[in-house]
C-alpha cells in the first residue's frame, strides 16, 4: 500500500551519543585555536578515534567551531603589587610615556624616568617615535652615571612588554614590575610627576620643534630636582631630600652635571 520496502518501514534510527566527539573537539579547539576541521579530524584519527569524517564534521558545525572569530591577544595576568616607598635611591624606578603636539600639529612622545625614593626626574626624552630600543638606549645612558635599580615599574605599553627590553633587563639583573591594565594609580609616583610636567610645561608652552622643547624641559627638570618643593618630601626638593637622608659623597656619585642653555 505504501510502495516502500519492508526494511525501510521497520527501520528505527539509532541515537548515537556524540559526547565523546564534542569533548574531543572542544579540547582541541581550546588548546590549538588555529587548527581547522581537517587538522582536528586527522589528529583524532591518528589518536585511535575511528569516527567517520562526516559524523565528526556534523558535530564540528553544530558546535559552531567553523565560525570562530579571531582571538585578540591577551596580556599576561598582572598581579596587584603595593606601591611601596623605597628606603634608598636606585632601588625602584618608574617609567611612563606622555604625548603632546607641536605648533604645526605633529605629535611627539616623551619618555619620563624617575627614582621613586625622592621622586627625582632622571630623564625626559622627547621624540616623534620611541621604540623599545630607544628605551634601552636611555637606560644605558643612565647606567653610565647613575647605575641601575633593582626594579623598574611600568605599564603595559608595547615598548615595555617588548621581548628586547625584557632580555635587556634580564642581562642587567633589573626586574620589570608591570601594573595591572587600566590601573595607572599603581604607578602613582610617575603619574604625579607627569601631572606636574604637563601643568607646568606642556600646557604652558606651544613648541615649534623638538629642540625647543628639549631646552625648556631640561630647564624645568633642573628646577624640579634642585629647587621645587615637593609636598610628599616634607616640602623639600628631591636634591635636598637626598642630602638630608644620604651621605654627600654618595649623592655626588649619583648626580650628573646639568648644562642649561640660557
Amino acid at each position: 500500500m505504501l510502495q516502500i520496502s519492508a526494511s525501510s518501514f521497520y527501520y528505527k534510527a539509532v541515537n548515537r551519543d556524540d559526547n565523546q566527539i564534542i569533548d574531543a573537539l572542544q579540547n582541541l579547539a581550546d588548546e590549538h585555536y588555529r587548527w581547522g576541521f581537517w587538522m582536528m579530524h586527522h589528529y583524532l584519527r591518528n589518536d585511535g578515534k575511528k569516527w567517520n569524517h562526516k559524523r565528526t564534521y556534523r558535530v564540528y558545525t553544530e558546535m559552531k567551531l567553523n565560525l570562530r572569530s579571531k582571538r585578540r591577544k591577551r596580556l599576561t595576568r598582572r598581579e596587584k603589587q603595593a606601591l611601596l616607598e623605597p628606603l634608598t635611591p636606585n632601588l625602584h624606578w618608574s617609567m611612563d610615556f606622555m604625548q603632546d603636539n607641536l605648533s604645526d600639529g605633529k605629535k611627539f612622545r616623551v619618555l619620563n624616568i624617575i627614582d621613586d625614593f625622592n621622586r627625582e626626574g632622571l630623564a625626559i626624552v622627547p621624540s616623534k617615535s620611541i621604540t623599545s630600543q630607544r628605551v634601552i638606549t636611555e637606560l644605558e645612558n643612565l647606567k653610565v652615571w647613575r647605575g641601575l635599580p633593582e626594579k623598574i615599574r611600568v605599564d603595559n605599553g608595547p615598548e615595555f612588554i617588548a621581548e628586547r627590553l625584557s632580555d635587556w633587563c634580564k642581562n642587567n639583573q633589573v626586574g620589570l614590575t608591570f601594573i595591572q591594565p587600566g590601573k595607572p594609580a599603581q604607578n602613582g609616583y610617575i603619574e604625579r610627576f607627569n601631572r606636574s610636567f604637563r601643568e607646568e610645561v606642556l600646557s604652558m608652552h606651544l613648541f615649534t620643534s623638538i629642540d625647543t622643547f628639549k631646552t625648556t624641559a631640561h630647564q624645568w627638570l633642573f628646577m624640579y630636582n634642585h629647587k621645587r618643593p615637593h609636598a610628599s618630601l616634607s616640602n623639600l626638593s628631591p636634591r635636598n631630600f637626598l642630602l638630608k637622608h644620604c651621605k654627600e659623597d654618595f649623592i655626588d656619585s649619583l648626580y650628573p652635571t646639568f648644562q642649561i642653555d640660557n
